[in-house]
């Protein structure tokens, strides 16, 4: 009876310790394949039409974004560091590393909202490799890399557009941006986003994986900027 027993015990624990070596190799395996700050691709400078995210979030957006005396038009979504297929995101930091109010507050006239900011610091600046101070003024010289067309800049009642004239409208406005480096995206029949791909020397650079994913809608609504 106890030789049994112990027998008994003896596989029960060899059992365990095998079930700890596979939880330990599981645990190896996810460490490995975590996203790590740097290593990535190329870029995406994902450039949001504000009025859509203000009609679409209603009494949930944010005040500092929708609220404001001058209605924003165009604005920064994020700069996203991308992989040919996939893209890092939530990469491990310092718990310290975070972007001082000073970096956010001069970001508000392109990125105007401070949950905005830290959220896309948290997702994607993490994964750029740079500094919270270096990665929004990367963010900004992107930025400062596109022309927005006239047609946008000055629109003050809405519409409805074909996604491919959207895209064309960007491509006139910034010679050396070819289709395949630019996609319009849309939510709910609306204009969303403009994404254009940029290299780490934020030079325009195709993404055919970005550009597949783009709207197919025929038209899209264009919400109005808040008069």
């Amino acid at each position: 009876m106890f030789r049994s027993g112990a027998r008994r015990l003896a596989a029960a624990l060899a059992g365990l310790a095998a079930f700890a070596g596979i939880v330990a190799l599981g645990t190896t395996f996810t460490a490995a394949n975590e996203d790590r700050a740097g290593d990535f691709d190329f870029y995406v400078l994902a450039l949001s039409w504000s009025p859509t995210y203000c009609s679409e979030a209603g009494s949930r957006a944010d005040p500092q974004q929708c609220r404001a005396s001058r209605p924003f038009r165009f604005i920064v979504h994020g700069l996203w560091p991308q992989k040919e297929r996939a893209w890092p995101d939530f990469c491990p930091l310092p718990r310290d590393i975070q972007p001082s109010s000073e970096v956010m507050t001069g970001m508000f006239d392109i990125m105007p909202s401070r949950s905005l900011l830290q959220h896309q610091w948290r997702k994607h600046g993490s994964c750029s490799g740079l500094s919270p101070t270096d990665y929004f003024d990367l963010t900004r010289a992107a930025y400062e890399k596109i022309k927005i067309p006239a047609a946008f800049q000055n629109l003050r009642n809405g519409g409805r557009i074909g996604p491919d004239a959207v895209e064309m409208a960007f491509r006139l406005s910034n010679p050396g941006l070819r289709d395949t480096a630019v996609a319009v995206t849309c939510t709910n029949g609306k204009l969303q986003e403009v994404r254009v791909c940029f290299d780490k020397d934020l030079n325009f650079r195709s993404c055919p994986g970005v550009d597949r994913a783009g709207c197919r809608a025929r038209v899209v609504d264009v919400p109005p900027p808040r008069q």
